[in-house]
């Protein structure tokens, strides 16, 4: 008995230190719930009981480029590993956006909106639903006449259609031969182990929430449209002549960028195989989404990249663009670039993917394996743009993030990765007044309520510049906050921790914060409770000098690194760094022992990218010299 009280004790102990790392941060009832069952751990990983449905989708689209009409054909087997009877079946379909009657984040125009889905067949484990959707939001509800049981599979066949919307968003009509066509064909809602069904509508501003599944489909597009896809064209030389079928394939193992099809190309109607239609066959396994783009004139470049040095894996790297967008010029060369960067630097995972494919569209937006992309007019900052959409390859793609409730899980990871690469690109002067101007400048001198709402609030919550602030610009500084503290060698080391654990499934907030306490040893919900539950900002002053003792007050109240620079009176000069960890005792008040004994002249604090909100008290000047 003696023997088995220790055990007891010492797993009692183990248990109360896991817990320990999350106790003092707030929880929802739900989250604490999905701790409580075990589908999530304490210790940042998944929990033994955890689990994630799953759907196999087997499409055949079909897109008619006079009439605008997009229609497909589609199987689901999805596949119910949860302990709940599912006696509903949420189907979401975020084209239903252009709806007139759906709620939408802002206005727009006429040519935005179609009429939505229209389901032509729908059949259910057999059954036969009268159903055709036109009542549906983005989300709709099917009752089910057969409930699905737990840890079993069922057969969805839906036949439906929709049109392009005219004015192009995140998807539709780029020009009157060119679509970019996205969230194109209806899905099974997600239903998870902390939320159940995920029944948000989408309004066109927070973004999506996606199971990962296995897609084989095809798009039947009129002759001479080349179609552009995520996943593997299974099936080149089926679609394309002889010539431009080989100059595809040496793409996927050359550095060299080859050009696939040029402009005279398109025009002579020599590129594809002239049938009529073409059906080009895709494929992508364990992915959160695909989408595909089609035109009959843009120019075609493609290449490849290592991506994995250990392996020698390649990845495609492609672009598709009108011959008027000069930016995508170098679209190839800037992805063979990002590609190999993100791989081997940060977030230092090689990319996870065959293929990245950039389509100039209007969005500026990222999906799995593409991104549609606008021309700026200016190639640093279409650079800089196409950096950040692939740099979600990782986040939400490879984590699957709920980017509905937390946007600031993936955007602000993606400002991040932004940032570290414009360093390496054009130098950290460049990349430092680049990230200070769009992503700094307008949240911190903003003294709204709304700018100062916890980075943990959910993201369809909080509207307008308030969900932009803590999705992008906040969450990346509390990012690179916590870089600065722990050392890069320290948080890449826990960034991948967190990747391993969670890529390939859903993780949430909490999963993160475990994840680093529990791979750098350290409780560090100080640090996450003062980034992401407070209404704290950014400001430090200069309080007082005490001989060689100088005191700082965090008025804003983040725990933000900052340089201490430091004139004597002889016209020397120190700077003295201090990571966020000066703030761990007493996030109010830091007191800095200089060593240098020397007479000060002035002192300055200078936050760098950590702008301050009002810096006319960053300053300390001896009146007596």
């Amino acid at each position: 008995m003696r023997k088995n009280s220790l055990q007891f004790l010492l797993i009692a102990l183990a248990f109360f230190a896991q817990n320990s790392f999350a106790q003092d941060l707030y929880m929802p009832r739900n989250i604490k719930d999905a701790y409580a069952k075990g589908t999530r751990s304490m210790d940042g990983k998944p929990g033994k009981n955890y689990w994630q449905n799953h759907g196999k989708y087997t499409m055949e689209i079909t897109v008619d480029a006079k009439t605008k009409i997009v229609s497909g054909t589609e199987t689901i087997e999805y596949e119910n590993n949860s302990n709940d009877t599912l006696k509903n079946l949420p189907i979401r379909f975020v084209n239903n956006l252009h709806k007139p009657s759906s709620p939408r984040s802002g206005t727009v125009s006429q040519d935005f909106l179609s009429e939505g889905l229209t389901i032509t067949s729908l059949k259910i484990a057999g059954e036969v639903y009268k159903e055709d959707g036109r009542k549906w939001g983005t989300v709709g509800n099917v009752r089910l006449k057969k409930a699905i049981p737990p840890h079993s599979k069922t057969t969805i066949n839906i036949d439906w259609n929709y049109p392009l919307s005219k004015e192009s968003g995140r998807e539709g009509q780029i020009d009157e031969t060119t679509f970019f066509v996205a969230y194109s064909y209806p899905r099974v809602s997600v239903f998870d182990d902390y939320n159940k069904w995920d029944r948000l509508p989408h309004t066109d501003r927070q973004e999506f929430y996606n199971d990962f599944n296995d897609y084989t489909y095809s798009v039947k597009a009129p002759k001479n449209y080349v179609v552009y896809a995520t996943g593997d064209l299974l099936n080149p030389d089926e679609v394309l002549q002889p010539e431009f079928a080989e100059r595809l394939k040496k793409s996927y193992v050359t550095n060299e960028i080859l050009h696939i099809a040029n402009e005279q190309e398109m025009k002579s109607g020599v590129v594809t195989k002239q049938n009529d239609w073409n059906v080009w066959k895709f494929e992508a396994k364990h992915i959160s989404d695909v989408c595909f783009g089609l035109s009959d004139h843009y120019l075609w470049d493609a290449s490849s990249v290592v991506v994995d040095k250990k392996t020698n894996r390649r990845a495609s790297v492609q672009a598709a663009y009108d011959v008027k967008g000069t930016d995508f010029v170098a679209s190839v060369k800037n992805n063979q670039y990002a590609l190999d960067w993100f791989s081997n630097n940060w977030p230092g995972v090689p990319y996870p993917f065959s293929k990245m494919t950039a389509f100039q569209g209007f969005a500026d937006m990222e999906y799995p394996m593409m991104c549609n992309d606008s021309q700026m007019g200016d190639p640093k900052f279409a650079q800089l743009v196409q950096d950040h959409e692939v740099a979600h390859t990782y986040f939400p793609f490879y984590m699957g993030i709920n980017e509905t409730r937390y946007a600031f899980m993936d955007e602000g990871w993606a400002t991040t990765f932004e940032y570290l690469i414009g360093i390496a690109e054009h130098g950290k002067e460049a990349a430092d007044k680049f990230y200070k101007e769009f992503r700094v400048k307008n949240y911190i001198n903003d003294p709204s309520t709304e700018e100062d709402q916890p980075i943990i609030s959910m993201s369809s919550q909080v509207s307008d510049a308030g969900y932009g602030n803590n999705s992008y610009g906040k969450a990346s500084l509390s990012y690179i906050a916590l870089k600065d503290m722990l050392g890069d060698d320290v948080f890449k080391k826990a960034l991948h921790a967190y990747m391993e654990n969670w890529n390939g499934k859903h993780p949430i907030p909490w999963d993160y914060f475990n994840s680093l306490n529990s791979a750098t040893g350290k409780n560090l919900n100080w640090f996450f409770n003062n980034w992401f539950f407070t209404n704290n900002y950014i400001d430090l002053s200069v309080k007082n000098l005490d001989k060689n003792k100088v005191s700082i007050e965090n008025v804003g109240g983040f725990a933000v690194p900052f340089d201490l620079v430091v004139v004597y009176t002889d016209n020397s000069a120190e700077t003295v760094h201090q990571t966020p960890a000066i703030w761990e005792k007493n996030q109010k008040l830091a007191v800095i022992f200089l060593k240098n004994k020397k007479e000060i002249k002035q002192i300055t604090i200078d936050g760098g990218i950590f702008m301050d909100a009002s810096p006319s008290n960053n300053f300390w000047l001896n009146k007596q010299n």
